[in-house]
C-alpha cells in the first residue's frame, strides 16, 4: 500500500493533509507486516498509527487495552467519523458481545477493541480463529512489563496470540517507558526482529514548573489570574475537584468538575462545554484525559502530586498539544512530603489484609467457596467498607494487588450510555398491536434513530422525552415493555463499577501472593514515588533534564524554561577587554604591594576562571605582565 494512499485515509477520515512525527514511519512499518514498537509522548497520536493501516487492510484488527473508557471513547469517537469499529468488555451482555462477533466474522467491523483478560477465554479464542485477522494492537504496553509502573498480569495472556496466530504481525504502543521496560515489552510479546520507533520525550513547548506554597488554593487563583487559556486542574479525589470548582466560580474563573463517580450525562456535557470554550478550567480526578483531544490546553495544574514521573509526563503532557508555548505546574506544599508514604502504605496494605479484604468481597457479594467464575457483579467497595468498617483507600490497594493476581476483575469506571436495536423485522411491525401512547414513542424512535434495524445505536430518553412530550422515566419504561414483546433490544445506561471473579473461590490461606506480584512491585513503586519526590523537591538542576534521564535519554545541558533555569542568570561570556580593564581596580584592591596571586580571581571568576588563566599567559608572553607561575605583576614602564 503506498504512502499516498495512508494520506488519504487520514485526510478522508480524520481532515489532515499531514501525518505527526513518526506516525507515517509507523505505519509503513505495519504496511509492511512487520513487528513493531512505537514510543510516542502524550500528545504524539498513537491511536492513528493502527487506525489508519487498519481502514487500509482488508482483515480485522484486534486492539488489546487496559481502560474500558478509553475503549469505548475510542469507539464512539471512530463510529461518529463512519468508522466501523466495536468493543467488547466486562459490562456487555453474552448476547451483546455474540452479535459483535458475528459481525466481525462477516466482515462488517474493522476494529474491534477488547481488554487482555479476554484472552483466557477458550471460546473468544476459538472464534478468533474463524475470523480473517490482519493486525494485533497492544495499547499501553508497558502494562506487560513487571519493570513498568503499571504492570498488570493480565497482559501476560497476550503472548498466546503469537502461538496461535504466528503470522499476524503486532504494534506494541506506550507514551512512558524506560529502555527496560521497551526491551521487557519486545521479550514478553516474542516479537520477531521488530522495528521499533521512538520520539523524544522532551516537550520543549512546556514549562515545567514547581512551586512551593502554604495555601495551594491561593496559589492556584493567582497563576490562573496570571495566565490564559484552556486549563485542567488535577487532583487525586473527587471530593476536591467539586469543592475547588467552586472556589474558582466563586472568583469569576468558569470551571466546572469531572471524576468517574458522575452520571454519563452529566460526563458529557461538561466535557462539551470545556472543548468548545464555554467553561475554561476543567477541575477533574486523572479519570479525565484519556482519550480527550484538545490540542490548545495552555495550563495543566496539579494541586497533588502524582505518584509517579510516568503519570506526572502523561497528565502534564496534555498541555500545548498544538505546539505553541504552554505551562505545567506542580503544587507543593509542607504535608506532601508524608502523602508519599502514605501512598506506598495504601497501594500495599499488608499480606493478611488483602487476604482479609478478598474474603470480605467473597462474603459481600454471597460468592460460594469453589463457585464464582466467570460471574459478575455490580460492586462498590465504598458501601462494603461501610458496612464492614474497612478502611477504603487500603481496600483499593488490596483489590488492586487481587486484581494483578488473578482472582478477579475491577472495572470501576464503566459508563455506559443506553443502546437499542430493534429484533423483529421491519414488515412485523404491523402485525403487533401497539398502545397509541407506545407507537407513538416508538414512531419517534425509528425516525430519529434509522440504523437500529442493523445494528445497535445509542439513544437519548431526555431528548426522546422532549420529542414525545414526555419525561425521561416514561420513555425507561415503555423501552422496557417493547423489550418484553420481543420488538427491539433495550441496555439502559448504567455507571456501576462492575466485578468480574476470574477464578472460583478459594480458601483465604490458599490466596497466593507471589514475590512478583507483591514485593517486587512495591519496591518498585517505592523507587518510582522516591522519584517523583526528588523531582518536587530537589531544586538543584534543570527539572526537564532529570525526568529525560529518568526515561533514559541523555539530555546535555538545561531546558531554559523550567522554574530552576528560570532561576539561574545567563553567563556572560568572557570578555577580554574588559578583564584587562579590570586589573588594575584588582591590583589596587587586593594587591596593594604591586603583586596580584592568580587563584585570588577565582571568586570573581570562577565560571570563566580557565579562560582568565589563559589570558593571563598571553599577557605574559606580549610582556604586558610579568609572572613567578603563582603570581602576576604589571610591567614597569621603561
Amino acid at each position: 500500500m503506498s504512502n499516498n494512499s495512508a494520506h488519504s485515509v487520514l485526510e478522508h477520515y480524520w481532515g489532515y493533509t499531514l501525518f505527526r512525527p513518526m506516525q507515517e514511519e509507523i505505519i509503513n512499518s505495519v504496511l509492511n507486516g512487520n513487528d513493531t514498537i512505537g514510543l510516542l509522548p502524550t500528545g504524539g497520536g498513537k491511536s492513528l498509527t493502527f487506525q489508519v493501516p487498519a481502514l487500509m487492510m482488508n482483515g480485522l484488527t484486534v486492539v488489546i487495552t487496559p481502560l474500558i473508557s478509553l475503549m469505548k471513547d475510542q469507539v464512539d469517537h471512530l463510529k461518529e467519523k463512519g468508522i466501523r469499529a466495536a468493543c467488547v468488555h466486562v459490562g456487555i451482555t453474552r448476547s451483546e458481545s455474540d452479535y459483535i462477533y458475528e459481525s466481525c466474522l462477516q466482515g462488517r467491523i474493522k476494529l474491534l477493541y477488547i481488554s487482555p483478560e479476554r484472552l483466557k477465554n477458550p471460546r473468544f479464542l476459538a472464534w478468533m480463529s474463524r475470523c480473517d485477522l490482519s493486525l494485533f494492537v497492544v495499547d499501553e504496553a508497558h502494562c506487560i512489563s513487571q519493570w513498568g509502573y503499571d504492570f498488570r498480569p493480565s497482559y501476560l495472556e497476550i503472548k498466546i496470540l503469537r502461538e496461535k496466530f504466528p503470522s499476524v504481525p503486532f504494534l506494541a504502543l506506550t507514551a512512558s517507558a524506560t529502555p527496560q521496560v521497551v526491551d521487557d515489552i519486545a521479550d514478553k510479546l516474542e516479537l520477531r526482529k521488530e522495528n521499533r520507533f521512538s520520539l523524544s520525550f522532551n516537550r520543549n513547548n512546556i514549562s515545567f514548573l514547581v512551586r512551593h506554597c502554604e495555601i495551594k488554593t491561593e496559589m492556584l487563583l493567582k497563576i490562573l489570574k496570571s495566565t490564559k487559556g484552556s486549563c485542567i486542574v488535577y487532583c487525586r479525589s473527587r471530593q476536591k475537584t467539586k469543592e475547588i470548582s467552586q472556589i474558582l466560580e466563586a472568583n469569576g474563573i468558569s470551571s466546572t468538575f469531572y471524576h468517574a463517580g458522575l452520571e454519563i450525562n452529566d460526563k458529557a456535557n461538561r466535557q462539551q462545554q470545556w472543548q468548545d470554550g464555554t467553561i475554561r478550567v476543567m477541575v477533574a480526578t486523572t479519570a479525565f484525559g484519556m482519550g480527550i483531544d484538545k490540542p490548545d490546553v495552555r495550563l495543566v495544574v496539579h494541586i497533588d502530586p502524582p505518584s509517579t514521573l510516568e503519570e506526572y509526563y502523561q497528565e502534564a503532557g496534555r498541555a500545548g498539544r498544538d505546539g505553541l508555548d504552554s505551562i505545567a505546574v506542580l503544587l507543593a506544599g509542607k504535608d506532601d512530603k508524608r502523602t508519599f508514604s502514605r501512598r506506598l502504605a495504601d497501594a500495599f496494605p499488608p499480606k493478611d489484609f488483602i487476604k482479609k479484604v478478598y474474603e470480605e468481597i467473597c462474603r459481600y457479594l454471597s460468592v460460594s467457596m469453589g463457585e464464582g467464575v466467570e460471574t459478575v457483579y455490580e460492586f462498590k467497595p465504598e458501601e462494603m467498607c461501610v458496612k464492614y468498617k474497612l478502611p477504603i483507600n487500603p481496600v483499593y490497594g488490596a483489590i488492586g494487588i487481587l486484581s494483578r493476581a488473578g482472582y478477579f476483575e475491577f472495572a470501576e469506571e464503566m459508563n455506559t450510555r443506553s443502546q437499542i436495536m430493534m429484533t423483529c423485522h421491519r414488515h412485523e411491525l404491523y402485525s403487533i398491536d401497539f398502545s397509541e401512547h407506545d407507537e407513538n414513542i416508538l414512531t419517534s424512535i425509528l425516525r430519529h434513530y434509522s440504523g437500529i434495524f442493523a445494528d445497535y445505536e445509542y439513544i437519548d430518553e431526555g431528548f426522546l422525552a422532549r420529542e414525545c412530550s414526555t419525561d425521561t422515566e416514561d420513555i425507561y419504561q415503555t423501552l422496557l415493555r417493547l423489550k418484553r414483546k420481543h420488538v427491539l433490544s433495550y441496555i439502559p445506561h448504567s455507571s456501576s463499577p462492575y466485578l468480574r471473579f476470574t477464578a472460583n473461590r478459594v480458601e483465604t490461606k490458599r490466596v497466593e501472593l507471589s514475590p512478583e506480584i507483591y514485593d517486587d512491585r512495591k519496591a518498585m513503586m517505592e523507587h518510582r514515588l522516591g522519584a517523583m519526590k526528588n523531582f518536587i523537591f530537589d531544586a538543584s538542576s534543570c527539572r526537564v533534564a532529570g525526568m529525560l534521564q529518568y526515561f533514559g535519554e541523555n539530555f546535555i545541558g538545561r531546558c531554559g524554561k523550567c522554574d530552576y533555569c528560570r532561576s539561574i542568570r545567563p553567563v556572560k561570556a568572557f570578555d577580554c577587554k574588559e578583564f584587562e580593564i579590570k586589573l588594575d581596580y584588582f591590583f589596587n584592591l587586593i594587591a596593594p604591594a604591586k603583586w596580584l596571586e592568580i587563584n585570588s580571581l577565582k571568586p570573581y571568576y570562577n565560571q570563566h576562571f580557565e579562560e582568565v588563566c589563559r589570558h593571563i599567559r598571553l599577557m605574559v608572553e606580549k610582556g604586558v605582565l610579568l609572572s613567578d607561575g603563582i603570581n602576576i605583576s604589571k610591567k614597569k614602564k621603561s
